[in-house]
This record gives C-alpha cells, structure tokens and sequence, in this order.
C-alpha cells in the first residue's frame, strides 16, 4: 500500500481501496438467513433427538462430565469447571445457557430421574440457583447407563464446531429418556413439550414391544396408563393423555394432594402435601391472596408455608369457621394454579428430521437404538477378542519351541528381519510376530503357559457367545430385554401421580399399581349447613359434634373407647352451653368443634378437642356438662357438693359469652346437671353412700341469682359425688357405686364396684338423707365414683382402657365385688 509522506506524518492513499458493491435481493438474503437460522435452532439447540432424549446442550454436558471422570463415587466439582469445558470443548455458547441445562438435569423437581448430582443451591420451584462459582456437580447414577459403552463403538462420533475434536452424536441411552424425563423446547415455527413418565411403566412397555414388534397401542397403555410427574400431585381426565399417545398431541389437568386436618382446636385448614408439576408456593400463595381481594375465594383466614427439607412440600390454608372445607378447596382448584393444565406435544428429532411422536412410535425409535447399539457393541467386543486369540495362540506357539525362537531372534541382524524370519519359520502372522517380538522374558514361564491357555479357552467361549448374539435377532432382542429390566430394577421408583379419569372412577387394568382414586362428587355448599348433629362431653374432656342428630354408640366392652359424660342435640350452626364446676354457663359455637363421621361413632371421640381449648376455664375449673341454649329446652338443674338443688329457666340466660346461673357458698362447686321437665326425677348420690330421688316439680325454678335450695342432707364431712337426673321415657337406668378409703390417694386405688336397678331405691322427699346404697367392706368409709343412669353402663380406666363390670345386684344395700384396675369413669 502507497504511503505519502507529510510533515505530520504517513498517510493512506485513497487510490488503493477499490470500491466494491454487491447488489443482492432483501428478500431472498433474508429467506436465506431465516432458514439458516431455523435450520440451526431447531437442530442444533431447542429440540431432542427422540433416540436418547436430549438436546445437544444437555449432550454435551453428560458427554464432557464422563470425559472428565465425575462418577458418582468421585469428589463434586464446580459447576463453573464443567460449564467451562463445554463450552470451549464442545458448545460454542453462551455459559448460561450451559449452566442453566446443566441446574434442570440436577432438579428432582424437574426431571422424573435427574442425571446430575448437584450439590448446593440449584434452585427451587420459586427462585433459581446460585451461580456456578458456588455450586458443585457430578455426574447422577443414571447418567452412567447414559454414557456407557461409549469406548465400544456403539455410537457414531462427529466434529465438533472446530473440527479439532469429537463428541458423539447420540448417546447409547440405556434408560427412554425421552419418555421418563420429557422434554420442553421452541423452535422456528414448532414447539416440544413431553410429559415425564415412570421408568418402570416405560420399560415394561419397551420390553413387550420388543418381544412383539407389531404390538399395538392399547397393548402398550396398558403398562403406561399416563405421565408420573416429578412432584406428584393427581392427574384428572385421561382423554387427552389417550389423544397424545394416539396422535403426539393431547392434554390434562392436574391437581394438587390436599387433605383437610384440624390446624387449630377450633379451625379446620387444608394441607396442601403436592402441587402440579413445575408450579411453586409462592405463585400459589400469590394466586390465593389475589383471590381472596378481588372477592373470588372466600372462607380463607391465612396462608402458611411450612415447606422444608425434612418434610417436604406443606402449605396450610387457614379455613373461617362455618366454610365447608371441600367447597373452598373447588375454588382453589378453579381460580389458583393448585389446578393446571399440561398440554403435551411430542415433537422430537427421528433420523434428524423433527416429527410429531405417538406413544408406540417413541418407545420404538428408542428399541431400534438400543436394538443398534447392543449389535455393535458386540461387534466390536468380538473383533477385540478374536484379535486378541490370534495374539494369544501365536504366543502359545512360541512358548512351545521357545528356544529356536530365541535363537531366531539372536542371530537376526535387525528387528525387521526376526520379524520376517518369525514369521517364515514358525508361519506366523505379521501382528503374532510383532507381539512376540516385544514379549517380556518373565512370561516364559511355566505357570504363564498355563494362564495363556485359560485366556484362550474363555475367548474362544466369549467368541462363540458373541456370534450367537448377532447370528440370532431373537437372542439379540433377550439381551437388550434383560438389560432393560436390569435397569428399571435399579432405578425405578414407585409412581408419583395418581390417574383420574374424568367419568370419576380410577383407571383399571395394568394402571392398577400406579395409585388411583376417584374424583370428587358433585359440588358441595360453602357454608356449613344448619342440619342436626349432637355434641357430645367425653369423661376425659373431649368435645366434638355428629353429622346426624344423635350420637352412634358402640355397644362393644372388647376395645379401648371413651365414656360420654353428657350429650346435647343441637344444629351445626347452633350454639350450645359448657356448664363449669364454678356455676358458669360458657357459650360455645357448634362449628368451632370438629366433626365426626357417623361411622366412626361417638364413645372413642378421637378426633375430639379438649374442653381448654374451646372453653375459657380458670385454673381448678372443669365442665362438667353440655347445656342447649334454645329458649324452648326444659328447664335447667344443678346440684352442688354441698347438696344444694336449683332449677334455672333457659329465658334467663343472657346474650353473654360466660355467666353464672347459681350464687355458690365458699368452697362450694357445681357436681352434675341435667335438663329436666317436671315429671323428671332428680338424683343425688352422697360419698357416705346415700341415695335420694324426689320429683323435679319438688323444686321450683329460680333466677340465675339465686343460691337454690337443699337437695339432700349430708352428715357431717360428707358430699355429694353424683347429681343427675331419670327421665320416665328413657327406659331402664341403673345405678353404679364404687367404694374405698378415703386416705388413699386420688387414682390409685381400685376399690369395690356394685351396679343395681334404680327401681331397687325409693323415692324420698327433698332435703332427707335418702336409703343407702353401698355397703362399705372392711377398710371402706367412702364413695369415691357414684353414676346413674340409662342402661347398661359403661367403664373406663384413666386411658380410656374398657373395665369390667359385674352383673346387676338386686340389693341396694349390698356391698361391692372388687375391681381389677380403678376405674375412672362410668358413663
């Protein structure tokens, strides 16, 4: 190039450039930029080959990360070391993207079997990982049956983008990855989208094709019934699963895994244990709280997410008291991401073209793979070894006349010439010479002889293994078979998902195993509704409500149940009175306690609350019976320790949250109650082991004020320890004592039990000492439990175990028969 030269310096001259200027078409340089670049997005980058599942990226990572020795039972390495050796070796791209392919393949949450073993923060459902400086990987379990038998020429080898190196085309994929660990992706003008699925499913349907090639797809569904997603959760509609594995093209819904648990005493919540596949919760908090302000979802008082390593997946949603859980779980479901739909598209490379991918033809392209691969992985193990037996019966050869060999060698001027009289005079071939040319003196021996002839009795069985295999499509076809149960028997894992058809009945046949249940029913109301139920007082304190208006009892002493203390029918929307040992009526709403289903019945009262938590009770206060609250309920009777009676009308109660309905005397408390009418019959039972019923009409109501009248009279250092009443229309009652000392301690003692007839007492007027009704045996001066009421009775220990009792004793003086354990209540 010409130069001039001023005083400033050189300079260029313009003559030396020649303008060139290329006319060419906008629109067909662009038609061929555009292909270029779709041809190279879709090929190269955004779909998987339907041989082995991947994409390139996801290829190259697996292949880099076996190149570089990162087994499972190696160190974890940085992220960032794996990252760059891909990138410079292999893919030519940006890191993050290599980085990012490399954080989904380690997601459980992600992929149905991961490949890679991350260690560190590799994100969540909610926020993404932390750089590769801080995160570590190696290769996962199931990559290594990925990669092997990449060293036996099973695959074909391609450049890489500068030519200096190779990488494989496909990997042997020992496991249907495409199947089990689906695939999403946009091209140009295309999209994938493949739903994971069960290893076990996949390969029990990829060993029946390969037994039978012309197999058809209902034969097929029935080992895959449908997608088994990372997370779990419940797929309902099967339709558009049929579609998809019919035509490539299809969808479902799916649901998260709720159930409805008592989060406090009071409150019910729904736990939320799994949610649709790739849908966090925090998107679902969002949604929920969203809801709740636009007035879409209502019965929620609070979202908590309780989710950890430990335990997994657990979001509670608070539900209001008087909302149907059921109810607001089908808004939940409607209006939140707990409910999504997955719309499959299996779109995947076959022979480098991308076509849309039933069911059948999937599992096919991966069986003819695997079918390949195993072919020549044999052929090339059978030419190794038959190269091998040719060096071994050379050797042997030698071995035999090992002296003229050596003799050879050392009068032969150079190497060439032993080499070439080797093989003249012992007619050997060019590589048998070779070979024994660098033979070590220390295999002449006799023993090495004797190694080298087992060596060639096992080649030559191997051998004629080998030949067997590729002689014989049905022999090849029971090798690539047993390897795949091989690897579902390592790998595999239950389902995760649970298939529900749409009609609401669980799919059947061969999905039998895979977790089934039917749908949900026809809607339910959100509010509870005001039908009848019965709220029941259990002897160790528990309340809880029926469905139906009356309690189901069971009549069976053989297991382990509580004893009710007292029932009262009600509505579920009702309000119901706990009246305390102090005199006071507490309110209670019927919905803060939980209900049991009718077939569960009422003495067990497992799912009970204790009276603390729903009652506002002072410290020494106890309930002590359950009162209805409506105007129209018969008068209300109380008795006290003292022997004091009050009759209290239901119209004096006032709209408070607690109040007292008799003025007790110091150190005086409340020790039974009972609704009665006039015609009932009132009950006392005193610790010195008296008796006394007189009619109700005896006592006339009073104010809540009042401090009632005398009841019974006590002698000196007794009480009363039984008050209650005997309607006429309830049938037979009876009448249970238990006597002992009154110097033994509360609970430990068993004492003498005695059940008798009411009718076997006489009435007496109010206020006297009424009959006895125990006879203290030696060492008794007391009643320590006293119980009258509709028979038979019941007993229970203080764990609620049954006790007992004897049969009914005519006499009502008669003395007791001694109890096994103490008993801690009758009811």
């Amino acid at each position: 190039m010409a130069r001039k030269s001023t005083g400033a310096g050189p300079t260029i001259d313009p003559a030396d450039f020649t303008e060139k200027i290329i006319d060419i078409d906008v629109s067909a340089e662009m038609e061929g930029s555009f292909l270029e670049y779709a041809y190279s997005v879709i090929y190269a980058r955004a779909l998987p080959d339907a041989r082995d599942g991947l994409k390139p990226v996801q290829r190259r990572i697996l292949y880099q990360m076996a190149d570089m020795g990162l087994r499972p039972d190696r160190a974890h390495v940085k992220s960032a070391r794996v990252v760059g050796e891909v990138m410079g070796k292999l893919h030519p791209h940006g890191d993050t993207a290599i980085y990012d392919a490399l954080v989904r393949m380690a997601q459980s949450f992600s992929l149905r079997l991961p490949m890679v073993d991350g260690h560190g923060n590799f994100g969540s459902l909610d926020d993404g990982p932390a750089a590769p400086r801080y995160t570590e990987a190696r290769l996962a379990p199931a990559a290594l049956v990925m990669t092997t038998g990449l060293d036996e020429d099973v695959v074909d080898f391609v450049p890489n983008y500068d030519n200096k190196l190779v990488q494989p085309e496909v990997l042997p994929a020992a496991i249907p990855n495409l199947l089990v660990n689906g695939a999403s992706g946009i091209a140009v003008g295309m999209a994938t989208n493949l739903a994971p699925h069960n290893l076990i499913e996949v390969i029990a349907a990829a060993r029946y094709l390969v037994a039978n090639p012309k197999a058809a797809l209902e034969d097929l569904m029935r080992f895959v019934p449908g997608p088994d997603l990372p997370t779990g959760g419940k797929i309902i509609g099967l339709e558009g699963i049929r579609d998809a594995y019919r035509t490539g093209r299809g969808s479902f819904r799916t649901r998260a895994t709720t159930r409805v648990e008592n989060v406090t005493p009071k409150r019910k919540g729904i736990i939320v244990t799994e949610l649709p596949y790739l849908v966090g919760p925090e998107k679902v908090i969002e949604k929920i709280k969203e809801g709740v302000q636009s007035k879409k979802l209502s019965g929620i008082t609070a979202v908590t997410d309780l989710t950890d390593r430990s335990h997994g997946l657990r979001l509670v949603i608070e539900i209001k008291t008087g909302f149907n859980p059921e109810a607001v779980l089908e808004q939940l479901f409607r209006y939140t991401p707990m409910e999504d739909s997955f719309g499959m598209n299996n779109v995947a490379l076959v022979d480098g073209q991308p076509r849309t991918l039933g069911l059948r033809e999937m599992l096919s392209v991966w069986v003819d793979h695997r079918l390949d691969v195993v072919r020549r992985r044999c052929e090339h193990r059978l030419a190794k070894r038959q190269e091998r037996l040719h060096l071994v019966e050379g050797l042997l050869l030698a071995i035999v006349d090992i002296d003229e060999v050596i003799q050879v060698i050392r009068t032969s001027d150079d190497a060439e010439t032993a080499r070439g009289r080797l093989r003249s005079v012992f007619d050997l071939s060019e590589p048998q010479a070779e070979y024994i040319l660098e033979l070590r003196l220390r295999r002449l021996t006799k023993f090495s002889q004797l190694d080298l002839e087992k060596e060639q009795a096992a080649l030559t069985e191997e051998i004629a293994e080998l030949m067997a295999i590729l002689s014989s499509d049905a022999r090849l076809r029971s090798v690539v078979s047993q390897e795949m149960a091989d690897v579902a028997r390592i790998y595999g894992t239950p389902r995760r998902t649970i298939l529900l058809d749409s009609a609401g009945a669980g799919v059947t046949g061969a999905a039998g195993a895979a977790g089934l249940a039917p749908t949900r029913g026809s809607a339910v109301p959100l509010e509870v509704e005001d039908t009848p139920c019965s709220v029941m007082l259990s002897a160790t304190g528990l309340l809880a409500r029926t469905a139906g208006d009356e309690p189901v009892l069971r009549d069976d002493h053989r297991h382990a149940h509580d004893v009710l203390r007292s029932v009262v029918a009600t509505s579920a929307r009702a309000e119901i009175g706990a009246l305390t040992s102090r005199g006071r009526i507490i309110r209670v709403s019927v919905l803060d306690l939980p209900s049991l289903p009718p077939t569960q019945g009422a003495p067990s009262l497992s799912g009970g609350v204790p009276t603390i938590e729903v009652c506002a009770v002072d410290p020494g206060e106890t309930v002590i019976s359950l009162v209805s609250l409506a105007e129209d309920a018969p008068t209300l009777a109380v008795g006290t320790a003292t022997g004091v009676v009050k009759r209290v009308a239901r119209g004096d109660f006032p709209a408070k949250d607690s109040w007292e309905i008799i003025a007790l005397k110091a150190g005086d408390t409340v020790v039974g109650a009972a609704a009665v009418a006039d015609d009932a019959e009132l009950v006392f039972i005193s610790s010195e082991a008296s008796l006394l019923h007189f009619p109700a009409s005896a006592v006339r109501p009073q104010g809540r004020v009042a401090g009632g009248m005398a009841g019974i009279k006590l002698g000196a250092g007794h009480q009363v320890v039984f008050f209650g009443a005997v309607l006429p229309d309830d049938g037979p009652h009876a009448v249970v004592t238990v006597s002992g000392s009154q110097d033994a301690l509360p609970g430990t003692q068993t004492g003498a039990i005695k059940v008798t007839p009411f009718e076997a007492y006489p009435a007496k007027g109010r206020a006297t000492g009424g009959v006895r009704a125990h006879r203290f045996l030696k060492g008794e001066d007391t009643l320590i439990l006293a119980w009258v009421g509709v028979a038979p009775p019941h007993a229970t220990g203080s764990a609620g175990q049954p006790v007992s009792l004897p049969e009914a004793d005519p006499r009502r003086d008669g003395s007791g028969v001694v109890l096994a354990a103490p008993v801690h209540a009758v009811g």
